[in-house]
């Protein structure tokens, strides 16, 4: 798969769950806080990374998953809230075998078998391919929820 691509999921991934933790209060997301700090070019502009995770931010917003007031000049989004479709795909149960047939109450089980959280163990693992996954899950458009939502 192409690595901007990649970048992209996790860009996504990670900033859907920083909205989702705040949920449903307003923040703002720097860029830097997400991807790290990119140095700029020799003129000033933003590394091309940055312009990426930044591009996400917008794409996010124009396709319904968040709402914002705005930019930060290049460094951040303003006023971003997860809108309902946002909130309501992150925290959709989905099928997830490890957790079939667990020990785990109920309501743990609810919790740890939501989209949010599968995405937030990928991330924390560091395994990308997953991620792609659960990335493709999340913005596929068709996918109809597989459980309650938590």
């Amino acid at each position: 798969m192409d690595l901007q691509i990649d970048d992209f999921y996790q860009d996504a991934s990670r900033a859907l769950l920083a909205l989702y933790r705040a949920f449903p209060r307003k923040t703002t997301l720097y860029i830097d806080d997400l991807i790290g700090y990119h140095e700029p070019d020799e003129y000033g502009l933003p590394a091309v990374r940055h312009q990426s995770c930044l591009g996400t931010l917008l794409w996010l917003g124009e396709e319904g998953y968040l709402r914002h007031a705005g930019t930060l000049n290049h460094e951040a989004v303003e006023q971003v809230v997860l809108s309902e479709k946002g909130f309501l795909r992150l925290s959709t149960r989905i099928a997830d075998a490890p957790l079939q047939g667990s020990d785990l109450p109920p309501n743990a089980l609810r919790v740890r078998s939501t989209l949010a959280r599968q995405l937030q163990e990928c991330l924390a693992s560091n395994d990308g391919e997953r991620l792609a996954n659960l990335a493709r899950q999340l913005l596929n458009s068709d996918s109809k929820p597989a459980g309650d939502t938590v």
